[in-house]
């Protein structure tokens, strides 16, 4: 054991030395340009299989071309080769500055190669140092352009940042969450939109279309952490101010903030996805998606795709098809023919169960429904509850009273006048497709007097309302739409609290009255 602490102190003593080392590194090349090609060891050290030498070297050139970038000594404007600089008739000045812009640009195509280590932390070291060498190019450029018409941005190192991180190979959604923080920024937040669009578009045509189940993972976990503002007075925050006609820029117009939201979101799904990113789109495409894109209207084809999947995926596209019907006049042609068919089997045991009945039970409270289509869900959902779970039933049931309710008409489903001991037929289709053929108004909800026989005493107790006039007040299925199996159980075998009645009298407590008497210790009555 006793080797094994002399060599990790050994190593704690060698990165203290070599940190101290890179500081008097940076310090002598910062204080005379004579130390310049001392630089090589920086970026030496910056290519080490060593993490912790590797996360120094980061350090020292973030604080070294930081310093630079400050005080202009890298050379601006188009630039030369480093050949042609020493033969070319430059200054000794222009020189040096050409010299350290070359060993700045070695310093950042490491440093975007370092995005893709195997260690978090030089990815994130990494990651945080192109950021600041981003801030710093945003205060003093490195292009020589006319400032008049052209704004001042890092376009091309945000970019190539943004192209590192969407990994093909490697699920980099660790380092997302940490590039999220740059993300608050305003002008960062537009370009990063623009180049998650660019990039999209270039990687998905180069594989003609085909799935990168890692790479579309990387993309929606990036697009995913973009929190849109939702007013123009928020757009305070930006990495590089404009110093003239700043409310002129894009990054700073809440409109165009959008657009180029809704463009890297329809480019990015215009292609195929994996099925299980449908399902995570769906879940936030009504509320993080839909309410910030200037024309919501134009993820119709989208929704109405995922719509007619069938299944789960359907299920959760009519959340954004009710915000497309209720908010945006949505002319969805069969809306309600394909709802009556989602209704199957499964539709109680899926995940997203409650979310579906909350929807439906807002499509189907209008009162201008026709009679037969509100029959045919009632009939329909009946037919279904014979072989549906308890947690279903206490929540189905209700559900059909409430459709009753709304719709007096409907009570014809209840009272249907038959002779006694009459074996009739009953009329109704479930196998039709088309609710205004199915005859569930010729039908009656007979299913629900079965279920009066119910093993669940709650379901039995439920089934019996049917027998008693219906009140105009409709039951609260909120309550019941995310109960389970275990909180019905649970409820079940919690015993009954006894109620406490006044009495003219006190009860008694004890056998015999007196402290300290050993009968009156030990025998009780309570």
């Amino acid at each position: 054991m006793a080797p094994a602490k002399k060599r990790n102190v050994s190593s704690k003593a060698n990165a203290k030395k070599i940190k101290i080392d890179f500081e008097g590194i940076v310090e002598r090349i910062l204080k005379s340009r004579k130390h310049a090609n001392d630089v090589f060891d920086v970026l030496e050290f910056l290519q080490s299989e060593k993490e912790k030498d590797v996360i120094c070297a980061v350090d020292a050139c973030c604080k070294l071309f930081c310093t630079l970038l400050k005080r202009k000594d890298l050379f601006i404007g188009k630039l030369p080769g480093e050949d042609e600089a020493i033969k070319g008739e430059h200054s000794p000045d222009e020189k040096y500055k050409i010299f350290m812009r070359h060993r700045y640009n070695n310093c950042v195509e490491i440093l975007l190669e370092h995005l893709h280590h195997e260690t978090h932390e030089v990815k994130e070291s990494a990651l945080c140092c192109l950021m600041k060498f981003a801030a710093e190019q945003g205060l003093h450029p490195l292009e020589d352009l006319d400032w008049s018409e052209y704004f001042s941005f890092p376009r091309e190192l945000i970019q190539a940042v943004v192209h590192n991180i969407l990994s093909q190979s490697l699920d980099n959604s660790l380092l997302i969450s940490r590039f999220q923080e740059f993300l608050e920024m305003d002008d960062i937040r537009y370009y990063v939109m623009s180049f998650i669009r660019d990039n999209v578009a270039t990687v998905m045509n180069k594989s003609k279309g085909a799935v990168l189940p890692v790479y579309q993972s990387n993309v929606f976990t990036l697009m995913l952490n973009i929190n849109m503002p939702s007013q123009e007075t928020e757009l305070t925050n930006f990495m590089v101010k404009q110093e003239t006609k700043h409310e002129d820029w894009k990054a700073a117009k809440l409109h165009d903030h959008k657009r180029a939201f809704e463009r890297m979101w329809l480019g990015f799904l215009k292609y195929k996805l994996p099925n299980s990113m449908y399902k995570k789109i769906l879940v936030v495409l009504h509320d993080s998606i839909l309410p910030h894109m200037s024309k919501p209207t134009l993820m119709i084809d989208f929704l109405t795709a995922a719509y007619d999947v069938g299944g789960a995926i359907s299920l959760l596209a009519l959340n954004g098809l009710f915000v497309l019907i209720h908010q945006h006049n949505l002319d969805y042609p069969d809306f309600y023919k394909k709802l009556y068919n989602l209704l199957e089997p499964s539709v109680f045991h899926v995940k997203y169960k409650a979310r579906f009945f909350h929807l439906a039970n807002l499509f189907l409270s209008s009162s201008h429904l026709p009679v037969y289509l509100v029959a045919a869900f009632a009939k329909r959902l009946a037919r279904l509850a014979l072989t549906a779970p308890p947690t279903a039933l206490l929540m189905v049931l209700p559900f059909i009273y409430n459709l009753i309710r709304r719709h007096p008409s409907c009570r014809v489903l209840i009272h249907k006048p038959s002779s006694e001991d009459e074996l009739l037929e009953d009329p109704y289709v479930m196998e039709e497709v088309d609710p205004a053929l199915c005859h569930a108004l010729e039908s009656s909800l007979w299913e629900i007097k079965t279920l009066q026989k119910h093993y669940h005493p709650d379901v039995a107790k439920a089934a019996m309302l049917i027998n008693t006039p219906m009140t105009e007040q409709e039951d609260d299925i909120s309550e019941v739409l995310e109960i389970t199996s275990y909180e019905l159980m649970e409820r079940d075998l919690k015993p009954t609290e006894s109620k406490s009645f006044p009495l003219e009298f006190e009860t008694a407590a004890h056998l015999l009255e007196g402290r300290g008497e050993v009968l009156g210790r030990h025998f009780c009555l309570a």
